[in-house]
């Protein structure tokens, strides 16, 4: 019998992780980890995603990409249409809202990061150890360790592949975290599959960027997503559900 896990794991990124030339109006990079319980996963959220596709766009093999949708690039044109536009991101945003899963985020501030580690630091590695590490906590804590509980990764290319996988077998080998490696396992998508997980992990990790770069800032979709955090004990957010770097 396989021993499969009741949880699974979407991760997405929001900013590019190369420090050789920093975007100075998006200097962070962010890794965002969403933990559904496959139950409700089946049950309730691909229906939902696959019946606002359908009210939108009469059929279900659009693929929801967040800066698609922000600059209505097609087949997301039919948001220039502000008739169209409001209800979709209402409907959106009020998807995202009543979509139970727990989110766990790992931001690096690029600058800084390169002025500790240089221009040959890779931001993504480190965002992705500190990521698993919150992950694997929150389903030991659910009673999952040794559990198989996959973790799906979005394919970059060939040697970025490479590059993760080479990576997330180090994070399993070298953690003090017992239980971790006969727990999580990698999974790498194609970028064209039609996943709702991932769908909903690439719409989650953008706002919580802008929210660390501007917080003063309005930033609705954050304010959606503050609740499905990670927390400790006494409902902190930050080094449990956030962890930001450096």
């Amino acid at each position: 019998m396989l021993n499969f896990g009741d949880y699974i794991v979407y991760v997405d990124e929001s900013g590019d992780h190369g420090l050789t030339s920093i975007n100075p109006d998006y200097p962070v990079f962010v890794l965002a980890f969403c933990l559904f319980e496959k139950r409700v996963y089946v049950e309730q959220i691909v229906p939902r995603i696959q019946a606002l596709k359908f009210r939108y766009f009469g059929h279900d093999m659009v693929v929801f990409h967040e800066a698609d949708i922000r600059r209505s690039r097609p087949p997301f044109d039919i948001l220039l249409n502000p008739t169209v536009r409001e209800p979709f991101l209402a409907d959106l945003t009020g998807l995202v809202e009543s979509a139970p899963f727990t989110l766990v985020a790992s931001c690096i501030m690029k600058e800084s990061f390169k002025q500790r580690h240089g221009a040959d630091g890779n931001p993504y590695h480190v965002a992705m150890e500190f990521g698993l590490e919150r992950i694997y906590l929150e389903l030991q804590s659910r009673g999952q360790r040794g559990r198989r509980t996959h973790v799906v990764f979005e394919q970059r290319g060939l040697q970025e592949d490479r590059a993760l996988e080479l990576e997330f077998r180090r994070i399993m080998d070298r953690s003090r975290m017992a239980g971790m490696a006969d727990t999580l396992e990698l999974v790498l998508a194609d970028k064209k599959v039609n996943s709702a997980g991932l769908q909903l992990a690439d719409m989650v990790a953008r706002p919580i960027g802008r929210r660390l770069l501007r917080p003063d800032q309005q930033n609705r979709a954050y304010e959606t997503l503050e609740s499905k955090f990670r927390r400790d004990g006494l409902g902190r957010i930050e080094g449990w559900g956030l962890k930001c770097y450096p």
